[in-house]
């Protein structure tokens, strides 16, 4: 093989470069080897590249993006601020009440049973700007029985504004949110509204959060005036004042502080930076050095502190009367972080539901949750939350928990139960997709990966009703109503009573049941009876007895005869099987062919007791003995033997009635304990455990779930709506004698009735 010589190009070439005094290009300096400067080039390449990967494209819209939620008590105002911040952020052009004599009703509240009660029974969610900021806003309902609501809107939320009224302060209700708001780790900014009502006190509202909701918290305003004198707010972190004017409170103009007010304003300044400095070390250590605090600085504090969950800034004014709701949007820009700042996990179902933190970047494969769905008018709508990614119109989707793979046909963004149309959406994002089969807290992605977001806690619905439609027409449209609800709501459960054959629904609580039956009325146009469930009574035997029983027919033709002895006996406690049948006949008193009959005639006869018609179990039958004809003896015949043999021994058997006994947790404040225990006595409950739990008591007792029809209500009225309950089946056991009098009676009443 021929060697071909080296060039004398390269060191040519190097000896050309060598003589340029400097090398101005990476390729020069890497032919001169000028090392220093490829360091130099290489240094300079790395940080232009870093640069580009520190700003990816989608950088500046992550950052200025908010999703929050507006949730608090009752009646504290939510929608009203709602309404008001979406006049100022240009989304309405004119401003409608709650219970408005317009008779509009407010932009969120967009059923027509919401503007009729006043209250907010759905999550609407909205999107607004503020400042080059996008917000998407879901305003949450403020009624217990509606909880699931608040759930999933805050399981979906990047911060919350948590609404207090200044005469009512830390109610009930505001104390369930907050313990949701600490489960989804929901970083929260508080506002004091109703600062112009007879009575408003927005330093006893602040001590109370801090004392019941155990917030680190302190006030970022200060209101210059109360009740009817209310005139505006004075800004602690810019030491400004700021009145508002026009019609609707559009015109913010900053003024002076009254001289009056000077001193409180720095006392309240002071007070704000030792709290923040408290939980924040850079702001800490200036305030220990007694450095002045720049307003900057303070800003800084606060927004890492409040995203951190240490701190809790409170803002105050008055939705109504259209003060302090502007600098509120200007602290939720300020202090609440964007999707990029907040940690979400998903479960990798490929790694027996491993952890994954995910990137919340653009870039990353598709991870959306459905957290809500609604029956839209052109089919269903679901709401996503995109974590991760991109979703487009006409991209294909999957849905983890199903498997199903999806077109996206259409892609919404929502504003109250109007729509925009768009074209994509990406990560941090709040749509909503039509025509996608799925139920709500399903996980959605391209493909790549199979993840599911964590599964919503779900809370055992705790009260159930028996509904049947009026008209026999309707039944269609009464189970289509019932089967969408169910979809929407996973509290909201249906099912059968085989027993009784009516159809029972069960929920977090009458108002959330009545809602339901009344959606059912308006929605469908079904009239439904509501009725008390039945109770799934049963009866059992406490001892032995005999069975002797000749069955005998005779018709033109074959007759009927079989004959049955033996015994029943109730089962040993403790055992798995409700019903026994044992074969002791020796020889072949009776054929081997007929026992199968004879055992499902026993077996018929035990699914209806003759006490109260409920089934009998923990039961032994055993045959001894029997007797058969050659010609007349058929199945039939010894079925119908063994039916009236079970009937006769029955009573001689001491046959009681056994009731659900359920396991009921509640949990208190302490000051009601005396109360709740007595009413627990008083429903002949069984109080088998109490515990402390911080303010807290926590009782355990054992109740019959035929006393606790319309508990959720009487708690709420004993505890000031402050106390919660759990309840689970437990075990049948045996009712008192004159509860089965009682039972008995109304039986043999209701039988001659019909």
């Amino acid at each position: 093989m021929a060697r071909f010589p080296i060039s004398p190009a390269p060191n040519l070439l190097l000896r050309l470069f060598s003589s340029n005094k400097r090398s101005s290009s990476p390729t020069a300096a890497l032919l001169t080897g000028d090392f220093h400067l490829i360091r130099h080039f290489s240094a300079g390449t790395a940080a232009r590249a870093a640069k580009d990967e520190k700003e990816p494209w989608w950088k500046e819209s992550m950052d200025k993006l908010r999703n929050i939620g507006i949730s608090a008590h009752i009646d504290s105002g939510k929608t009203t601020l709602t309404e008001r911040v979406l006049f100022y952020t240009g989304r309405i052009h004119e401003i409608h009440e709650v219970r408005g004599r317009d008779g509009v009703g407010a932009k969120m509240d967009s059923m027509d049973l919401e503007r009729e009660k006043g209250i907010t029974i759905q999550s609407a969610a909205t999107y607004c700007t503020w400042k080059d900021y996008k917000v998407n806003i879901i305003d949450t309902p403020g009624h217990v029985d509606f909880t699931i609501e608040v759930e999933r809107a805050l399981r979906v939320l990047d911060g919350a504004i948590l609404v207090l009224c200044s005469v009512g302060g830390v109610q009930s209700q505001s104390i369930t949110v907050d313990r949701q708001m600490r489960r989804y780790e929901v970083p929260r900014v508080a506002f004091i509204n109703k600062l112009d009502r007879m009575g408003a006190d927005p330093w006893k509202v602040l001590n109370q959060a801090r004392a019941k909701l155990r917030h680190h918290s302190a006030a970022v305003q200060v209101p210059i005036g109360l009740e009817e004198n209310f005139q505006g707010l004075i800004d602690l972190i810019h030491v400004k004042a700021y009145f508002y004017h026009g019609s609707s409170g559009e015109n913010v103009v900053a003024g002076d502080i009254p001289a009056d007010m000077e001193g409180l304003v720095a006392d309240k300044r002071r007070e704000l930076i030792e709290t923040v400095s408290e939980v924040d070390d850079i702001l800490a250590e200036k305030f220990l050095n007694d450095e002045p605090v720049s307003a900057s600085e303070l800003e800084e504090a606060i927004r890492r502190a409040t995203i951190a969950q240490k701190f809790v800034p409170v803002f105050m004014g008055s939705a109504f009367k259209n003060k302090g709701v502007q600098p509120l949007l200007d602290g939720v820009i300020s202090y609440l972080p964007s999707p990029n700042e907040v940690n979400n996990y998903a479960l990798d179902q490929t790694n027996n539901e491993e952890r994954v933190t995910l990137t919340g970047s653009p870039d990353g494969p598709l991870v959306a949750l459905a957290f809500k769905l609604e029956e839209g008018r052109f089919g269903q709508l679901t709401y996503l939350r995109v974590y991760e990614g991109v979703i487009k119109k006409g991209d294909f989707i999957i849905n983890v928990n199903t498997g199903k793979r999806i077109k996206v046909p259409r892609l919404v963004r929502m504003h109250s139960n109007d729509m925009e149309d768009i074209q994509e959406a990406h990560a941090g994002q709040i749509v909503a997709v039509f025509g996608v089969e799925c139920a709500s807290g399903d996980t959605f992605t391209d493909g790549s990966v199979k993840y599911t977001m964590t599964s919503m806690s779900v809370p055992e619905p705790v009260m159930s009703l028996a509904v049947q439609p009026v008209s026999k027409d309707s039944g269609g449209q009464f189970s289509k109503a019932l089967n969408r609800f169910q979809k929407e709501d996973p509290t909201f459960r249906v099912g059968l009573d085989p027993e009784s054959g009516q159809t029972i629904i069960s929920g977090m609580g009458e108002l959330h049941l009545d809602i339901y039956v009344e959606r059912i009325r308006r929605e469908y146009k079904v009239d439904a009876t509501v009725g008390k469930p039945r109770v799934n009574f049963r009866e059992t035997i406490t001892q032995r007895a005999e069975f002797d029983y000749l069955h005998k027919k005779q018709s033109g033709g074959a007759g009927q005869y079989g004959r049955v002895t033996g015994y029943v006996e109730p089962l040993p406690p403790g055992s798995t099987e409700k019903f026994e049948f044992e074969n002791m006949i020796v020889g072949q008193a009776i054929p081997s062919g007929f026992i199968p009959a004879i055992e499902k005639g026993f077996k018929e006869a035990a699914n209806s007791g003759s006490l109260i018609g409920h089934p009998v179990e923990n039961l032994r039958i055993v045959l001894t003995d029997g007797a058969a004809h050659a010609v007349d003896s058929s199945e039939l015949a010894f079925k119908m033997a063994a039916i009236y043999a079970f009937r006769l021994c029955y009573t001689a058997a001491r046959p009681v009635i056994l009731e659900p006994v359920m396991l009921v947790e509640l949990k208190v404040p302490t000051e009601f304990q005396g109360t709740v225990a007595g009413d627990i006595n008083k429903r002949k409950g069984i109080i088998v455990g109490n515990d402390q739990e911080g303010d807290d008591s926590v009782i355990t007792a054992n109740v019959p779930l035929n006393n606790m029809f319309g508990y959720s209500t009487s708690l709420r009225s004993m505890t000031q709506g402050k106390g919660e309950f759990t309840m689970e089946y437990k075990e049948h056991s045996a009712v008192s004698n004159e509860v089965q009098a009682q039972l008995v009676k109304a039986y043999s009443a209701s039988k001659a009735t019909e």
